[in-house]
Parts: structure tokens; C-alpha cells; sequence
């Protein structure tokens, strides 16, 4: 009874050790110049997968807060707000490396590079700012309605905005996304796992910070 309630991490191990190990053995198509950069598919796009999901419900849980101020759920927010981070940030350093060797450039003037990066810096003000406010209600309320605010610029700053205008980054002007050529069943077969795989992986991490952090403020809830 207790495995079958933990099924869904016993399935985020196996599934990220097939990614892991797929990843890296899996034959990949000839893309222009990708060549075996291709593989990062497997790891940067799911990451961002993985980053939404966690901002998403970090959103949502912030507005449960402001609906009736339950501390309990500033908590949820927090924590899924930054274990989204984490992932947010693992997705631009595996971005960052494929561009090094595709574009000539860890860090460019690409749109999409660069408005993730302010979508980033978006959060990580969020972060800065709780650790700010002593007072745990005022931290909680003030933090909730960034929180909304940074979610409303989220989505036009990273999926949006860089749709919008020329950028060597697939899904631009320019660059309208890899063709069905590019993304044959063999790298799909590990790509569609991978986007499970690492968002699991985030939710667990993210339900352990809770639990930390509800045992760390126990005597407020008592």
C-alpha cells in the first residue's frame, strides 16, 4: 500500500535513468550543424517543461493564499517558486551550452536568450524579496502579488515575444521549429519520456521543500 503511493517516484527513477542513458546512446539525425548537440533536446527543452509546471502551480497556490491568507499555502507557492527557479536555471545553462557550440556563443544577442533571462531575473527578484521581509503575513501577502505579476510576464517573455521577431532560436520568424524530419521517432522516444521524467523529478523535490518547510515553521501551524 505504501509503494503504490510512492508509484509515481519509483517511475521518475526509471524513467530518468532511460532518458540518462538513451540520451546519450540513441542515434540522432544530421541537423545543419547540430551534430551529437542534438541530445540536448533531451535535457533543455523538458527542463523548461518542468520550470512552467512548478511556476504554474506557484501562481496558482498564490492566489489560494490571497483568497483567504492560509500561510500553509504561501508555502506551496514558495517552494514550488523556487524549485522552479532551480529548473529554470538548468534549462538556460543547457541552452547556453548548445548555443556555444551552434551559435559561436555561450551568451548572445538572440531575443529568446534573452528575454528568458529577464523572465529569470523576474523570479530571482522574487526570491530576494522574501528573503527581505522579516514579517512572515507581510511576506506572504507582498510575495503573492509579485508573484502573480511575474507569472503574467512569464509567458509572453519566454514563449511569446521571441515568436515574434527574427531569432536562430527554433520556434522564431525565422526559424519556425525543428521539422517532423529533424524530430524522427528515435529521438522522440526519449525526448517524450524526458519531458515526464524531469518534471517528476521537480515535483519531487518540490514536495520535499514543503514538508521541510511546514516541519521548519511547525509552531506557527500548531
Amino acid at each position: 500500500m505504501k509503494m503504490a503511493k510512492h508509484w509515481w517516484k519509483i517511475l521518475a527513477v526509471l524513467l530518468l535513468f532511460y532518458v540518462i542513458t538513451a540520451g546519450f546512446w540513441v542515434k540522432v539525425p544530421a541537423i545543419e550543424n547540430n551534430e551529437q548537440t542534438t541530445r540536448n533536446l533531451f535535457f533543455h527543452v523538458p527542463m523548461w517543461i518542468s520550470m512552467y509546471t512548478l511556476f504554474g502551480i506557484s501562481v496558482v497556490y498564490s492566489l489560494l493564499f490571497l483568497s483567504k491568507y492560509d500561510l500553509k499555502r504561501d508555502i506551496v507557492a514558495s517552494s514550488a517558486a523556487n524549485v522552479g527557479v532551480l529548473f529554470g536555471l538548468m534549462g538556460f545553462v543547457t541552452g547556453s551550452l548548445w548555443a556555444t557550440y551552434t551559435w559561436g556563443g555561450t551568451i548572445t544577442n538572440d531575443p529568446k536568450q534573452i528575454s528568458t533571462a529577464v523572465a529569470l531575473l523576474i523570479y530571482l527578484a522574487y526570491l530576494v524579496l522574501r528573503m527581505s521581509i522579516n514579517d512572515i503575513d507581510k511576506r506572504a501577502r507582498v510575495s503573492a502579488i509579485y508573484n502573480v505579476f511575474a507569472f503574467a510576464l512569464l509567458i509572453p517573455l519566454t514563449y511569446i515575444l521571441p515568436r515574434m521577431v527574427d531569432s536562430l532560436h527554433p520556434g522564431s520568424v525565422s526559424s519556425p521549429g525543428f521539422k517532423s524530419s529533424d524530430t524522427d521517432g528515435t529521438l522522440m522516444r526519449v525526448f517524450y519520456p524526458a519531458m515526464l521524467a524531469w518534471t517528476l523529478l521537480g515535483l519531487w523535490i518540490f514536495n520535499l521543500r514543503v514538508r521541510y518547510k511546514k516541519l521548519e515553521l511547525k509552531n506557527i501551524f500548531k
